[in-house]
């Protein structure tokens, strides 16, 4: 990577499976501290893209280059949608946050300071002796990003983590996250169908459309005449006093409509 700042640059990237090309053409620069949203309706592309990011799938042309202290991915954090522990086995949310050290050499001492830590930036001290399965949706969903988090990543992905949240519970999420990548520059990249949480915390836009992407600042992305191409649906953006944007979809306000 040429630039300091560039986390991830994608040029000319197409993915396919076998035969069959997902994405062509894509041209993406992810650079240090931006709040990178991916949108768009299910099955254009997404979690295509982010595999190849991961490095689960190789390109069918184009490249990938990360920047050189993110070549081994350790200092990537990846949330997946769901929790792939056995819900059979009690764990704590300690044992399960720790979890995510897999791989990564630690004392005690040090395991212990990243634990405190993660607890302490995503409110979850006090739960730290609970059994994981006796969370609510939104602590569990809190303790699944404590689980990346406490490899200390510089890069976060986040695929869908607020899906199936109540409203309270995805804005202690949010409020979690925008802090990290306000206060400690974490680059965030957060996959989601909720256009409203895009125009209120997204500082660039990926937006997925029939096998293309279109990406930049959010504000010369996330506009009508981009979302109603990509969701087919009539789309009302403004922005409100405060200068913070909304999103209407099929006469509501927030979310996707039904999108999903």
């Amino acid at each position: 990577m040429e630039k300091d700042d560039l986390v991830v640059r994608m040029e000319g990237l197409s993915v396919a499976y076998g035969n069959r090309t997902v994405l062509e053409d894509v041209n993406l620069h992810v650079r240090t501290g931006e709040f990178w949203f991916f949108l768009g309706r299910n099955g254009v592309g997404k979690t295509t893209l982010l595999k190849a990011l991961l490095g689960m799938l190789q390109p069918q042309q184009g490249q990938i280059l990360l920047h050189s202290e993110f070549t081994d991915r350790n200092l990537i954090g990846f949330v997946p949608q769901r929790c792939d522990l056995n819900p059979t086995l009690p764990t704590t949310v300690n044992e399960f946050v720790l979890l995510g050290l897999a791989g990564i050499r630690t004392n005690k001492r040090e395991a212990f300071e990243r634990l405190c830590w993660v607890l302490e930036k995503m409110k979850l001290e006090e739960m730290k002796d609970k059994n994981y399965w006796s969370l609510s949706g939104g602590q569990r969903q809190r303790a699944l990003v404590a689980r990346a988090l406490i490899r200390r990543p510089k890069f976060l992905i986040v695929d869908e983590p607020t899906k199936d949240l109540d409203l309270t519970s995805a804005n202690a999420l949010m409020e979690s996250l925008t802090d990290l990548n306000r206060k400690e520059s974490l680059t965030i990249l957060f996959v989601t169908h909720d256009l409203t949480l895009a125009a209120h915390f997204a500082t660039h836009i990926a937006l997925f459309l029939e096998g293309r992407v279109q990406a930049g600042p959010c504000h010369t992305i996330l506009n009508q005449e981009n979302l109603e191409e990509a969701y087919g649906v009539p789309v009302s953006i403004w922005q409100e006093p405060s200068g913070a944007l909304n999103v209407r979809i099929n006469g509501r306000a927030g979310g996707t409509g039904g999108l999903r």
